[in-house]
């Protein structure tokens, strides 16, 4: 039961924590400009959420890997954001995913390839 738990507990997390990173993508569409403009705003904005799923994909697969991808995307999120100069309200939006890379190294240290999958 326990498995379970941390197996599914990080890949709905970061699903959740995803979601809330690709609201913010649809701040694009506000304004006078044309269509174009807005959807060239979206998918530029929507560039860290992309990489975000490749690395949920990989973290789904190889649990190591993801973890450790994860954390890395908290890292680079801190420096790009500027987290501990000045702007701590962007610890809200990347925290998820340093908590997500921590349980998926868990769960692979803990569980490894012991464990029957669903």
């Amino acid at each position: 039961m326990a498995s379970r738990l941390l197996y599914w507990i990080p890949r709905i997390f970061t699903l959740l924590a995803i979601g809330f990173m690709m609201m913010f993508s649809l701040d694009s569409f506000n304004g006078d400009e044309p269509t174009g403009r807005k959807m060239l705003g979206f998918l530029m904005n929507s560039i860290p959420v992309f990489i975000l799923i490749v690395i949920l994909i990989v973290a789904w697969k190889w649990e190591l890997f993801g973890g450790i991808f994860f954390i890395i995307a908290f890292i680079a999120g801190c420096f790009f954001f500027h987290s501990f100069e000045g702007n701590p309200a962007s610890l809200i939006v990347i925290t998820p995913f340093f908590v997500t890379g921590v349980l998926f190294l868990l769960h692979h240290f803990l569980y490894g390839k012991n464990q029957v999958k669903n």
